[in-house]
């Protein structure tokens, strides 16, 4: 079927390079490149590594595709138009574990090298230019390669920093989440920011001296001087490619040796700890799969909640692709951990608040989409998840099912589990509550609720008589 360029919607995120845009035409992913892009293209097309990069999953698959199926930009056509490979789902760096963001920025040097060996350099160094299938890192700018120029430091490296090494060094030297510090700013965190907090003999620790301290003052000394007059004096002192190496293999064995193995929390110990008997666990794992089976396979299901990921493993058994949700970013780190380890690729874990889940951010507030936005799944586990908001999070019951039904595609089902007020996990929420705070918290109020905005259409509840599971088709 022949797709129109006016069915092509721009990238919100893609905008900041115009030698090349992204676009969506239904589901496919498509990359308009100017004149000087398309020959970085064909030429890239024809190196040693690239291909090899592709075969082994490092970069997302590319090939030509005819430029009549995207619109021309505000001045020429484009010359060239690129198909990409479908990411399953679009994550951003403040919702990665400690690991994750680790693990990507490995990957993004390695390529980095294989590309400087082959006479190509990558022009960005952001986080953004990395993404996930399951537990697998894939790189997927690939308007960002460009051929070498001997002479010339990596352009990207000040990205690198800001979006990747800062945050690493900010958790790994000070325990400190670097999460919430990204998704304050979706340029990452300046150097003048982090400096103040590695003072004295936090200065020697590894890659603060000369990755925050030194390359601060050299910004700072060269504020005046234009990227040109820069290029000229690394080249007059001798700055070659080979030093370029070196450099990017430095920065990699720094990134190899941070690490933070965190203590455990409440959270990553809650599969002991929350009270389910084998018999409830067992009642609930077949409802859940017997959902999951009711109607067609799923695209995506969302774990909201997941913990060790349990449920997670279970929906993939029977779903596309699962996103696995959890606020703790320590139990996001050992989960994935687990699931790299197996070579998980149809689990993304994630770190989301699920009172604060991430709002859309960066230009206009919308190149970086919600999670909502990006969340319309097929089927939605909510399992031991609505009291935290409902008590815990004093979130009124009636926009904790709106926000679950908002989640969940047309015709999607959401699996949800209401524990009731006399659960011994209920009622510890509601002793630090003053009293009659939730005077709606009630099963027939939830069930009500429930039935006005989608079907019930099955409804469990389990051996212990303190909580019942449902499967809700919403609505269209």
């Amino acid at each position: 079927m022949a797709i129109s360029p006016a069915a092509a919607r721009p990238e919100p995120a893609s905008f900041r390079d115009p030698a090349n845009r992204v676009f969506h035409v239904g589901d496919e992913v498509l990359r308009g490149l100017d004149t000087r892009a398309a020959e970085h293209w064909r030429a890239l097309r024809d190196t040693a590594f690239f291909p090899a990069l592709v075969a082994a999953g490092k970069v997302c698959a590319t090939e030509d595709a005819p430029p009549a199926l995207v619109p021309a930009n505000a001045r020429d056509p484009w010359a060239a138009v690129l198909r990409h490979e479908r990411i399953p789902f679009v994550s951003h760096p403040y919702e990665w574990s400690f690991t994750m963001l680790r693990d990507a920025a490995l990957l993004h040097l390695e390529i980095l090298r294989a590309a400087l060996a082959d006479g190509f350099t990558t022009k960005d160094g952001s986080a953004y230019n990395l993404q996930w299938r399951g537990a697998e890192a894939v790189f997927i700018d690939i308007g960002s390669f460009e051929p070498v120029r001997d002479g010339e430091p990596w352009a990207g490296y000040r990205q690198f920093c800001q979006t990747v090494l800062y945050p690493l060094l900010l958790t790994a030297h000070l325990g400190v989440d670097f999460q919430p510090w990204l998704r304050a700013r979706v340029d990452g965190i300046e150097a003048e920011q982090l400096r103040p907090f590695f003072g004295g003999a936090r200065r020697l620790r590894p890659g603060v001296l000369t990755h925050l301290h030194l390359h601060g003052a050299m910004q700072q000394r060269n504020a005046e001087a234009s990227t040109s007059d820069v290029r000229a004096q690394l080249r007059a002192a001798g700055y070659s490619r080979e030093l370029l190496l070196a450099t990017v293999r430095g920065i990699e064995k720094l990134v190899r040796r941070l690490d933070r193995r965190p203590a455990g929390s409440h959270w990553s110990d809650y599969q002991r700890t929350c009270g389910y008997s084998a018999q409830d666990r067992a009642a609930k794992e077949q409802f859940v799969s017997a959902a999951l089976t009711a109607g067609a396979r799923p695209r995506l299901v969302l774990d909201l909640g997941a913990n060790d990921g349990r449920y997670a493993r279970l929906a993939a058994g029977h779903a596309e692709y699962v996103v696995a949700v959890e606020q703790d970013p320590a139990v996001v780190d050992e989960l994935y951990r687990t699931l790299r380890a197996e070579g998980h690729r149809r689990i993304l874990p994630l770190v989301l608040d699920l009172a604060d889940p991430s709002p859309g951010g960066g230009w206009r507030g919308v190149e970086r989409a919600g999670f909502a936005e990006r969340a319309s799944a097929d089927a939605v586990l909510a399992l031991a998840v609505v009291h935290h908001l409902a008590i815990g999070r004093n979130v009124p019951l009636p926009e904790v099912i709106d926000w679950l039904a908002g989640l969940t595609a047309p015709g999607g089902a959401v699996v949800v589990e209401f524990v009731h007020p006399e659960d011994p996990m209920a009622r510890r929420l509601l002793a630090n509550k003053p009293d009659g705070l939730f005077p709606d918290y009630r099963r027939d109020t939830f069930e009500r609720l429930l039935a006005a905005r989608g079907r019930i259409a099955e409804r469990l509840e389990l051996p212990s008589g303190t909580r019942t599971l449902y499967r809700a088709v919403m609505g269209g």
